[in-house]
């Protein structure tokens, strides 16, 4: 299943919650050895997870199995705060690109489950008028992205990170449900039960 969460509806997902924050300590910290910070219930965070982010989460069984997190460019995003060597034009600052961050799969999640989240992702676009998502990735992965029909528009690089933009018309948007084995109308209903819940939470 497809869920499109904000931060501040997390309490009312713990197990999605819990098995997403310790799929990232395990995928940033255990294998890829970055600088990040996992706290004693082994939850990787960080000051973007404050900021009330949209996750986007592909579910197994009521399991994370994959994840991202996007931020509107008009507030605080990593890509501005600390990779702007990266953005020949500077800064981005629009209602129209999001930035996404923390790509996460889980142990044993290959290409279906990133397929999915990126066509989650490209689902969301369009419903919120949103052109481009923006992201800073490994170069190692241009080639995943590649296989899953999803590469990006690279902007910048160096030392082997690269930022690029994201955008999904709809014909990457079949493309992607193919590789992904969700229909589209299945996309567009979870988008609709998590849009339903956000209201219930708001109404709260």
């Amino acid at each position: 299943m497809l869920h499109f969460i904000y931060a501040c509806d997390l309490p009312a997902h713990p197990d999605l919650a819990d098995t997403m924050f310790r799929n990232r300590a395990q995928q940033f910290k255990d294998r890829l050895g970055w600088d990040v910070t996992v706290d004693d219930r082994g939850w990787e965070q960080d000051q973007y997870d404050r900021l009330n982010p949209l996750y986007v989460i592909v579910s197994d069984q009521g399991r994370h199995a994959a994840s991202m997190r996007l931020l509107p460019t008009t507030g605080p995003t990593m890509v501005n705060d600390h990779f702007q060597q990266l953005l020949p034009d500077g800064p981005l600052h629009s209602a129209q690109i999001w930035e996404c961050t923390r790509f996460c799969l889980a142990p044993g999640q290959g290409t279906t489950a990133a397929s999915a989240l990126q066509l989650a992702g490209g689902h969301l676009m369009q419903a919120f008028g949103v052109d481009h998502f923006v992201g800073v990735y490994d170069r190692l992965m241009t080639r995943i992205y590649r296989g899953i029909g999803a590469s990006p528009h690279q902007l910048g690089a160096a030392q082997g990170i690269c930022a690029g933009l994201w955008t999904f018309d709809r014909d990457s948007l079949r493309d992607l449900s193919r590789r992904a084995d969700i229909p589209l109308g299945q996309v567009a209903a979870d988008f609709s039960t998590s849009l339903a819940a956000m209201g219930r939470s708001n109404a709260a």
